[in-house]
């Protein structure tokens, strides 16, 4: 954990990464939960394999390393042994990783509002109690949105993904954002041009495929695709982790949030972005670039 701030909290650990040898060539998706971490996982799984038709399963083959399910000594010793290209997954911001100058960070973010109201169907759709008390399903006093603006980046706090764990994810990432191999991808750059961020993404990676090849990567990765078919592009998929693996996929859409809330929630939420980012940060952390560039 040398120079790596410490996340800790109920489901993960980032002290777990001390155990992994990072390899030059290896691809870490880092993201705030919801925020298109699978989305981005199966578009590097496409262009690794340069298959359409490859089975992801992206909790081993990819796996998520914070989180404490799994004995890390199986997480490390199935990655150890792997031959081909790696790549991991983490919701820890970047300064709690492992920083290799050759690998390759992928970071995700998406309209902090988006990623809270796509959370709160989440936790509905795990069939265990993590967060009940965070996110009741009965909540006439609104509860959950108090807790999202009030909640603490790190400890438990920030594995139930309230507001400061968003900005602290997104201020990490933004620091390294002049290193030559930390990208910064928005969900709804996603939405507007997946071929463009499949191009991104490549071109990131050093991966070439013939044209026809990348089209049919790009249909296998639509948002429809993945959601018709959810057991194989859910993470663990098909084995009961969710109660619905079509639910995780949701609807993928955006502003969900308007009309769920009050002026003052609203205001109160204003308040707090404008506090902690300057304004092109805060425009470009809720809406992305509106074109595929590096943020």
């Amino acid at each position: 954990m040398t120079q790596r701030k410490l996340y800790l909290g109920p489901l993960t650990d980032n002290r777990r990464w001390d155990m992994v040898t990072i390899r030059p060539d290896d691809v870490f998706v880092v993201t705030p939960p919801k925020c298109g971490t699978t989305w981005m996982q199966t578009i590097v799984a496409l262009l690794l394999s340069g298959d359409p038709e490859v089975e992801t399963e992206l909790s081993v083959k990819m796996p998520w390393v914070d989180i404490r399910i799994r004995e890390m000594d199986e997480v490390a010793e199935r990655l150890n042994a792997m031959t081909h290209r790696r790549s991991m997954k983490s919701h820890t911001p970047m300064d709690g990783l492992p920083l290799d100058a050759q690998a390759q960070y992928l970071c995700v973010f998406r309209h902090p509002l988006d990623a809270h109201f796509s959370y709160r169907k989440h936790v509905r759709n795990i069939p265990m109690p993590w967060f009940d008390h965070w996110y009741p399903e009965d909540d006439p006093e609104r509860i959950t949105f108090r807790r999202f603006l009030d909640g603490g980046a790190e400890g438990f706090d920030g594995d139930a993904m309230p507001l400061a764990h968003i900005l602290q994810h997104y201020k990490a990432a933004k620091a390294l954002e002049s290193q030559p191999n930390v990208t910064l991808f928005h969900y709804a750059d996603m939405q507007r041009d997946l071929a463009g961020v499949f191009a991104q993404v490549a071109g990131q990676l050093g991966i070439t495929h013939p044209a026809d090849v990348t089209a049919q990567l790009v249909q296998a990765a639509t948002f429809e695709n993945m959601r018709d078919n959810a057991e194989r592009f859910a993470p663990s998929g098909g084995k009961g982790f969710f109660k619905s693996d079509t639910d995780f996929f949701h609807s993928g859409s955006s502003g969900k949030w308007h009309g769920q809330l009050s002026d003052t929630e609203l205001a109160a939420y204003d308040a707090m972005m404008d506090a902690h980012l300057i304004p092109e940060d805060r425009a470009w952390l809720e809406n992305g670039s509106g074109q595929v560039t590096n943020a």
